[in-house]
């Protein structure tokens, strides 16, 4: 079995680099379009598998030309795919995304085959699950595909790491089966009601999701770093300092960095560390999985 199963979406995107994100109305001319591999599972893993890790990914994929290309690229990532499903008659998840020249963006998902990823896809996979010794998630698939990965590897004794994005409400009873949680800024208040505007506030929340049971907590804060709070800890990481071309996959790339440093054995600090750099990378270059680096990259851009 391998060490870090991701569960989660993938999407095929369909890119647009503009001057500025378009406002309600308004046609922003002259756009360079792209295509490139992404949804945030996809991401994840792919993210996870170039930068060193023991990686399989359950997914589901449409009946399309596209998903061939998805399996393909994801073997040539190292990623174990024996665990991707396909629905029938059914598209694989799009993601619609604008590009600002300053590095924002602004996303719409058509999710497809996203949906078709059920809870008995993931009883199919019950012992991939309850031989990994992480499992990662996120929230663009079914909720309540995502609870019942949660609770099949509590129940093994399986970590799970959440990514709580899209943003959305969380039952307690969930999150307490969590070992560590990654929000940001807008999912940390959307979990706890708390606004997070400086580090202070990301503390307030981090404590917020303590006292609901999570058991570890990283609020990541973009350029100001990444705030880690334990029960025994309160740490935070500083982020590298880079121009940002592209954020799309920033977030993603962190969450599959982070898997891979703490399925070594390093401790929490240095997992995060581990991901702020390798996100640090990704933002400067375009694209979602594009952008992703492999670990070689990593340690000659020390």
């Amino acid at each position: 079995m391998n060490k870090i199963l991701v569960i989660g979406s993938t999407n095929i995107d369909m890119i647009a680099c503009v001057k500025h994100l378009p406002r309600p109305g308004e046609t922003v001319g002259e756009a360079r379009f792209m295509q490139s591999n992404g949804g945030k599972g996809a991401n994840q893993a792919v993210a996870a598998a170039r930068l060193g890790g023991d990686v399989a990914f359950v997914s589901c994929l449409g009946d399309d030309a596209g998903a061939a290309a998805l399996r393909q690229q994801f073997a040539a990532d190292g990623i174990n795919t024996e665990a991707l499903f396909t629905a029938k008659d059914t598209p694989t998840g799009t993601a619609l995304i604008f590009v600002s020249q300053d590095g924002e963006n602004c996303i719409a998902v058509a999710p497809g085959a996203n949906h078709s990823l059920t809870c008995e896809a993931i009883d199919a996979v019950a012992d991939r699950i309850a031989g990994a010794e992480y499992l990662l998630v996120q929230l663009e698939i079914p909720m309540e595909t995502v609870a019942c990965a949660i609770e099949k590897a509590y129940a093994a004794g399986t970590r799970v790491v959440l990514n709580p994005a899209p943003a959305m409400p969380l039952a307690d009873e969930l999150l307490r089966k969590v070992y560590l949680i990654t929000p940001n800024r807008t999912e940390s208040e959307t979990l706890t009601g708390i606004p997070v505007h400086t580090v202070q506030d990301a503390s307030k929340a981090a404590g917020a999701l303590l006292a609901k049971g999570v058991g570890n907590v990283i609020v990541t804060l973009g350029s100001e770093g990444a705030l880690i709070r334990t029960p025994a800890e309160e740490l935070l990481i500083p982020a590298r300092t880079v121009t940002p071309v592209d954020t799309t996959a920033a977030g993603d790339v962190f969450n599959g960095a982070l898997l891979v440093a703490l399925s070594e054995g390093r401790s929490l600090a240095d997992a995060v560390r581990f991901a702020a750099h390798s996100a640090s990378v990704s933002v400067t270059r375009m694209g979602a999985q594009a952008s992703i680096p492999w670990r070689g990259e990593l340690e000659t851009l020390a």
